[in-house]
Order: C-alpha cells, then structure tokens, then sequence
C-alpha cells in the first residue's frame, strides 16, 4: 500500500492514535525522569497536552488538512502543561503554520512542516539544550527533509521520521551527561517518538477506524450547537423547529434491499424537516440529530432502512427560556479593574493560604504531578481582572506555561520567573502596590534571587546522581535543585539538608511541613536549627503540601 496524500480526515486520525499510544504510555515516559522523584511528570504533561489538542481536532469535520492543524495547533495551545507540553505545542504551531491553507499535504510538505516546527520550538526556548525533546524533533524532521526528495510515500517517510527519532533518542545521553549518569533517555523525546509512533501506525493500517470517535465527533458538535452563551441573541417564540431530535439507526439488511441507504440521499430528505441537520454514518449505523417541528416524521422516515435505537427528543423553547433565566439571575454586574493583580502556583493548601495572606490575588492549584495549563493560567488571568498582572509559577516546569499565557491575553502580564516556593514567597515580599509594574518586576525578580531553596522528598528507584548514592523509599535532601544528602531517615535527611544550607551571613530560616510530615518532627526541626544556629530566626507553617515532607527557605 502507498499513501502519497494525506487529507484533513487522515491527518486527524493520526493525530488522535498520536494522543492514544502517548496515553497508553505516559507513565513509561514519567519514569525516565532524571530525578528519582515522585513527581517525574513529563509524560503526564505532554499526555495532557496532546489530549487537549486532539480534542479540538474531534470537533472538526474539515477535509482540509491545513485546518485540522490549525485546530490541533489550538487546541495544543491552550492545553500545554510544563516545559514538555509547551515544546510540544511549539512544535505544532510551527507545523501547523506551514501548511495552513492547504487541502492536502504530500512528503514534501510534511517534512518542511516538521522543520519548521522545530524552528518555532527553538525559538520559544530562551536557552535550547540539546539531548532533549528539541533534539529528536529536529533530528527526525532534518531527516524527513532529506528523505522526501526521494520518496512520494507518506508510509515511508513516517517511517524514516519514527527510525530517525529513534536513533536520535538513543543519542540523547551523549548530548546531555545527567542522562548517561542515571541511565535513561530523554523523557520529553520518548514522548515524542510515541507520538510519531501513533502517527505512523494509522498510516500503514494498523489501527481500525474507531466508531466511538465519530460519536464523540457529533457529541462535540451538538454540544456547540446548544452552546448556552448564544441562547441570549434570540427570542423563545423565534424557534422555528422546537424539538432537538436525536437517535441512531440500526441498519438492517431486508430494509435496505427495498431502500439502499445512501447518506447523502438520506441527509437531503431530513434536511427538508428542519435545521442544525447532523448525520454521521458507520458501515451498519447512523447517528442523526436535528431540530425538527415534527420528529415523528423523520423517524418514520428513518424506519425505512433499519430500527431506531437510542432516540432523545427535547422541547428546545422550554429549554430555552429556562438557560435565559438562569443568566439573567447570574450575570454580574460589570467590576472596575484594580491595579495590581499577582496570580501564584501552588501545591497544599496551607502554603495558598499562606501566599493569600502575602497579598496573591488568585492561588492555582498545581505544582509538581500536575502542572496548570495554559488555558488554566489565561482563565485566572481573566479572573483577576486587573490593568496589571504578575505570575509566580514557583516551578521552573510552569514558566514557560505561563510565559505561553502572558503572550495569548491582552493584558498587561509579566512572569517572575520562580522556581520554588520560597522564591515565590521572596518575590512577592518584595511588591509593592504604588510603584509601575516594570519596577515591581525588577525589584521581585532581584528579592527571588536572595533566597536559598531545600526540599526533602523521598526516591522512587535507586539510582546515583551528583556523586550521592541513592536507595529507592529513601529520603532524600534537594538544595536549589542539587541532591546533597540520602538516607533512610527523614529527620536526619532535613538535619543535614539546613545544615549544607545555611551559611555565617543567613538570618531567617523558613520550614513549611507537607501532610506527610507531623508537627511534633517538625518542632523537634526547628529545636535543632535554633541550638545549632542561635543567631537565626526560625519560621515554622504548615504548607499541607503533598510528596515533600519538608520545604525550606533560608535567607
């Protein structure tokens, strides 16, 4: 078999099996994480990506395949969750770009899409490490340049992208030493090579058309059909067709000897009965919504090629007066912007609580195992409504995510770039209400740099990093990103951690306890730290944080 062409229909099939297999294998790609954390989330990020893309591109019924990019690319976009996602989306904006008015793409043109996508990729990543997810995309896209010159099979070619990523991908612990110390390969690259992988697999047939996907399809279009945010620009009594009717048709092998079922037959005669006509049809089933005055007359119809199954009939001016009452009872009354909006990130409920009474305007939930979206960034954005806003990502996996928001909204947004907690903490000490946001950026972003940043946190595997011996379920001490200290013993990992920390010239010590953590080692913490270093001031919070015991800020 030989594919020279790919339309919109295919392209968007690839696209969801590309989703599927990384689904099917997010948790592999979170275990390549350097680190032996509990929080490896590179998989979980770019599955979450990935879905949120695919999704759009089920709500498509383009043929074109530039617009199935496009909304790919959207969809992508808004989803992107850490660095991996934010690549990922980069990655396919490019692409998307370079064949958007097109209706069908050859080798040529997929090739120079997945360079130019590495292109945008580059571009959106202030300093590119090479032996990650940037090097296999342009590995394998330098290679699909060079290979689409000789061949006009898109099979082929997909297979020369997915050999090459790879090659590449087993290439990446030379590039990048960290990976050759602990023994794996770059995680955000692994991600990528299953999705090609997805890609290449509808190509060559391996995976069946899935029938649930056009359901979910016309699921996606009714649902945007209702949307109840345009239910306010008409009138009830303007309902031409009152019933939205749906049901499926079994079809049936003696009807259709006396009425052969032909789909664009059978959509021209419904057509007839109404509007917002929908019919999407598999080899013995049909799938049918439409607004119609009179339901009973288009099932009758319908009967004449096999039996009714699943049927859904609603009263849509009932419906409709009913979604304008419920606006009009909770639409606010417009609010005046404040100056100053600050939005954080946050995991544990006590550490939000402890950035709202810094003056956080809005506190994400998210942090390590679930970095927040871009989507879910812009939505906190609007919900500030403020002339000016500033984000702490207190995560370097959710800078870039947030720098991605700040460039989508039209507000006035700049992003602190802090890593850790505590330099959120820092940073938004460091605010202050009555001076322009350009110096408030200058002045948080000098006052993140002053802190030092620990966190006690536990492996998931043995491994050796950073010349420290690691054992898996024991402790370990993280200093500004550096593994200093293992052991069995979490109080005794905490110890040696503030220890390794604090210096002659340090005055206030800040240890916030997650919900593994209890109150009384916590106390018996802050005993040592006051006996050991007496000219220092000890602040003890309960941050309810999840996987690190302990967070610690000394400044």
């Amino acid at each position: 078999m030989t594919i020279k062409r790919i339309d919109g229909k295919r392209f968007a099939h690839m696209v969801i099996e590309g989703a599927n297999n990384l689904s099917k294998n997010a948790k592999m790609v979170d275990a390549l994480n350097v680190f032996p954390v509990p929080d490896g989330d590179t998989g979980t990020n770019m599955n979450l990506t990935i879905t949120s893309g695919a999704n759009e591109v089920k709500k498509s019924s383009s043929e074109k395949v530039g617009d199935v990019a496009s909304l790919f690319a959207r969809g992508l976009l808004m989803g992107a969750r850490g660095n991996s996602g934010v690549i990922l989306s980069q990655l396919f904006r490019g692409f998307s770009k370079a064949i958007d008015t097109k209706s069908e793409i050859g080798t040529v043109d997929f090739a120079a899409a997945l360079d130019n996508g590495v292109e945008s990729a580059y571009k959106a990543v202030m300093k590119p490490v090479e032996g990650t997810i940037l090097t296999v995309a342009k590995d394998a896209a330098k290679k699909a340049v060079k290979s689409a010159k000789q061949t006009e099979d898109m099979i082929e070619l997909m297979q020369i992208v997915v050999k090459e990523a790879k090659a590449s991908l087993q290439r990446t612990p030379d590039l990048l030493p960290v990976l050759k110390e602990v023994g794996v390969v770059d995680s955000g690259g692994q991600g990528l090579l299953v999705i090609y992988e997805g890609f290449l697999a509808v190509l060559e047939g391996k995976e069946a058309p899935d029938v649930s996907l056009e359901e979910e399809k016309m699921d996606e279009l009714v649902r945007a059909e209702h949307h109840k945010g345009a239910q306010g620009h008409m009138k009830t009594e303007d309902i031409e067709f009152g019933y939205c009717t749906e049901f499926m048709v079994q079809l049936e092998d003696a009807k259709l000897k006396q009425s052969p079922y032909d789909e664009e037959s059978f959509r021209n005669e419904l057509d007839k009965h109404g509007d917002s006509l929908l019919v999407i049809s598999d080899d013995d089933l049909v799938k049918v919504h439409m607004h119609t005055e009179y339901p009973g007359n288009i099932m009758t119809y319908a009967q004449n090629f096999g039996s009714l199954i699943k049927i859904k009939i609603e009263n849509m001016r009932e419906q409709h007066s009913t979604i304008l009452n419920e606006e009009k009872a909770s639409k606010p009354a417009a609010a005046e912007k404040k100056k100053y909006g600050i939005i954080t990130v946050s995991m544990g409920d006590g550490i939000a609580d402890l950035f709202k009474s810094l003056g956080a305007s809005y506190v994400i939930s998210g942090g390590q195992t679930m970095n927040p979206s871009t989507e879910d960034i812009v939505k906190a954005i609007e919900e500030v409504n403020a002339e000016n806003i500033i984000i702490l990502p207190n995560n370097s996996n959710i800078v870039m995510t947030a720098e991605q928001a700040a460039s989508v909204v039209e507000e006035n947004v700049v992003v602190i770039p802090s890593k850790t907690v505590p330099q959120g903490i820092a940073s938004l000490l460091g605010f202050n209400p009555s001076v322009e946001i350009e110096e408030n950026g200058t002045a948080m972003k000098a006052s993140m740099s002053e802190v030092k940043s620990g966190q006690v946190t536990f492996a998931v595997r043995d491994t050796q990093i950073d010349g420290v011996s690691i054992a898996k379920d024991d402790f370990m001490g993280i200093s500004d990103g550096k593994i200093v200290v293992s052991e069995s013993s979490r109080f005794n990992v905490a110890k040696a951690l503030l220890e390794s920390m604090i210096g002659e010239d340090d005055e206030i010590i800040t240890i916030i306890y997650g919900e593994d953590a209890d109150k009384e080692e916590a106390e018996k913490l802050v005993s040592f730290i006051e006996e050991q270093f007496e000219e220092v001031e000890v602040e003890l919070h309960e941050g309810k944080q999840p996987i690190y015991p302990y967070i610690v800020s000394v400044e």
